[in-house]
């Protein structure tokens, strides 16, 4: 167990006692009947050997499984269940028991060159794309999946349709929705079904497995929302709107190893999933807006004035923060490349899972270099309009995306993209690969706190591509931990608070409303989501690093699951795995009742016993898991002649039932006993946790 130092959480239950009789026998009888039944019988209709012993091998194998479930059914009061194994017959050629990919894992791939243009009259986007599809699965496919996110704004939408009124934050404006003008492939129109936020595209000839590729080619537009549900949308700034655009292109949906084609439809609380590719984007705007984009600007002397671009190339190269468009030089010509007409944006970006980019004539840019453990930089941005302006608002932003951006490149790993862009817009907080859009009027700690975060997930799960829309926790949770340490470590904790997560979690654990990590996003009640997706998996990862595994042995698992994942698509289970064959460790009593279960932690002191030669010869401590989840603890006892001293008792006391009782070498008596005192636990009644004075007795 670890040195403790903050926080902790608990769960089980009771196995139901069972008779191990069944008609008449037992289990082994029964089990024994029926397989020399059926090799009997399977004797007498084949004579093959090879298949004799194979039948033999199975109904050996059912005698152990059953054999199994009648442990778990056993009369005794243990707790097997809780310790049984989470996920059984793990591990196949694509992925490894041990939680890493396999020796034949594989994983498509989507490539995409884009020409868009923005309409500023019309709050209308354009645009043509050419993806080309790589098909590295075993198997040929016929038809292919694409996401069209736009179509959650249509009035009639599934996501319109199914949104709960407590969720506004995603209902978005209703009268928008894709158009797809034409679907092409090699030039030839090809037919394509549309359904809801999904669209299918039979192919001509099955693209070939093992490598074969095909090239679609999509001609599409829509109308910019007003608010995209809190992804993308517009904002009314007073020099001129600000364009927030992202699922703005058909999508290609991921074909997986895990269950094929992922169509599941956009409704809004749910995120993404996507394939892996390069994108060589371009972005036509009007000739006096900034246009900010996921990648490296290829182009920057053609859009850029001269000025402009001279600070560009010196904010690559500055710690410190540059002005690259100054708020008093917002419209002036000089400033702008070109005084009338239209200028093309060009970015390209490779190895991503998706791009996203802002518009507007209203935004002031600033600039500072970001720098790598490597030896590598990138370019740390910021785009905001004058009213954002200001030491308490955006002017700090660049200062706090390369904070972030550093910081976690040291600690867990290295950050992949040529800019990290943070943009004040109508979006509260949403993270794209090198792009952030956050709230205009965020300021101060707020301003740092939802800056920080979404720069985060560019680890998860723009590097580590976990499927948002499935799993959330596997992205916000794992990124609201990773944010913990980041806040604490800017400018000295100029943001950071010291607040005991467990204890504010406690009370939300035994609601009678809660319900567990692993719930699809779109069911979960909205007032659940913030503890389901956020909390409560950051503070898992929290009690592993720093009270149940130890710092170092958390953080080479968490690094080598990072690495061993970067751009693939894990699942729950690899993860699982993964963790515990890095750390050693057996944690499945861990993910069941943390990840998967509701049961909450009451821990409890039962009692205090003397020897019968007194309490100079030992006392005999009687300790209850109330609420359920198996967790190691620590116990710390003090005596009546002064000396204090700590338990600490790993998480297998608990096998066996949910009381313990264990012998402590005391020399007086006993003054108080205290379960978990550093308060690192989410326990739910801490009037238990202690016996004191006489109460000891």
């Amino acid at each position: 167990m670890a040195e403790r130092k903050e926080i902790t959480p608990n769960f089980a239950t009771k196995p139901a006692k069972v008779s191990h009789k069944f008609l008449g026998g037992s289990w082994s009888t029964l089990i024994k009947r029926e397989r020399e039944c059926a090799i009997s019988y399977i004797k007498n209709c084949i004579t093959q050997p090879f298949i004799v012993q194979m039948i033999k091998l199975f109904y050996t194998t059912f005698a152990l499984l059953a054999g199994c479930a009648a442990l778990a059914q056993d009369p005794l009061n243990n707790n097997y269940p809780l310790f049984a194994p989470l996920f059984e017959f793990q591990g196949n050629p694509y992925r490894a028991a041990s939680g890493v990919p396999g020796e034949l894992y594989w994983q498509n791939r989507a490539d995409y060159t884009i020409a868009a243009e923005l309409d500023d009259q019309a709050n209308r986007l354009s645009g043509t794309v050419n993806i080309t599809y790589t098909n590295n699965s075993p198997l040929p496919l016929p038809f292919v999946w694409l996401q069209l996110d736009q179509n959650k704004f249509k009035a009639d939408s599934r996501g319109t349709r199914t949104m709960n009124l407590a969720s506004r934050r995603w209902m978005g404006d209703r009268d928008g929705g894709l158009e797809i003008k034409t679907v092409a492939i090699n030039a030839t129109a090809v037919k394509y079904f549309v359904n809801d936020t999904r669209m299918q595209v039979w192919l001509p000839t099955p693209v070939a497995a093992k490598g074969g590729q095909v090239t679609l080619q999509i001609d599409f537009g829509f109308k910019i929302p007003r608010f995209g549900a809190d992804r993308m949308g517009q904002f009314a700034a007073e020099a001129g709107t600000i364009y927030e655009l992202a699922q703005w292109y058909p999508r290609m949906a991921v074909y997986d190893d895990i269950k094929g084609w992922n169509t599941e439809p956009y409704l809004g609380a749910g995120e993404f999933y996507l394939e892996y590719g390069d994108f060589d984007y371009k972005i036509t705007a009007p000739y006096n807006h900034i246009v900010a984009g996921s990648g490296e600007l290829v182009n920057a002397k053609e859009v850029l004035s001269p000025e402009v671009y001279q600070r560009y190339e010196a904010a690559k190269k500055s710690n410190e923060t540059v002005m690259l468009l100054r708020r008093t030089e917002i419209g002036e010509a000089k400033m702008y490349a070109k005084t009338s007409g239209k200028l093309t944006w060009h970015f390209k970006l490779q190895n991503s899972r998706d791009i996203a980019w802002a518009s507007s004539k209203s935004f002031i840019w600033d600039a500072a270099r970001i720098n790598l453990p490597s030896g590598k930089t990138s370019v740390a941005m910021s785009v905001y309009p004058a009213e954002s302006y200001g030491n308490k608002k955006w002017s700090r932003s660049t200062e706090y995306t390369k904070a972030s951006i550093e910081h976690y490149s040291r600690m867990w790993y290295e950050y992949p993209y040529p800019a990290a862009v943070n943009v004040a817009g109508v979006v509260g907080g949403m993270e794209y690969p090198g792009v952030s859009f956050c709230a205009a009027e965020a300021e101060k700690d707020g301003l740092w706190g939802v800056t920080d975060h979404e720069f985060g997930h560019n680890w998860f799960p723009m590097i580590v591509g976990s499927n948002e829309r499935l799993h959330p926790w596997m992205d916000e949770g794992f990124n609201t931990f990773i944010n913990i340490y980041s806040t604490k470590e800017f400018n000295k904790g100029e943001y950071y608070q010291e607040a005991n997560m467990a204890k504010f979690l406690a009370a939300k654990f035994a609601s009678e409303t809660r319900e567990s990590i692993e719930t699809y996003p779109d069911i979960v009640r909205p007032d659940n989501l913030a503890i389901t997706a956020y909390y409560k998996p950051a503070l898992g990862l929290f009690l592993l690093r720093e009270y149940i595994l130890g710092q170092e042995r958390f953080d080479r698992a968490f690094k080598y699951y990072i690495q061993q994942w970067a751009y693939k698509h894990p699942t729950p289970i690899d993860f699982f795995n993964c963790m515990e064959n890095a750390v050693g460790e057996e944690l499945d009593w861990f993910w069941r009742g943390w990840f998967y279960s509701n049961a909450f932690l009451d821990l409890a002191i039962d009692g205090v016993s003397y020897s019968d030669s007194g309490p100079e010869q030992g006392a005999d401590i009687t300790i209850l898991n109330k609420g359920g989840l198996p967790m190691p603890l620590t116990i710390e006892i003090t005596e009546t002649n002064g000396q204090k001293s700590r338990v600490e008792l790993p998480v297998e006391i608990w096998m066996r039932g949910n009381a313990w009782k264990f012998r402590h070498n005391s020399t007086s008596k006993i003054k108080s006993v205290v379960i978990d005192p550093d308060g690192m636990l989410p326990d739910i009644n801490l009037l238990n946790n202690s016996l004191e004075g006489e109460k000891v007795k």
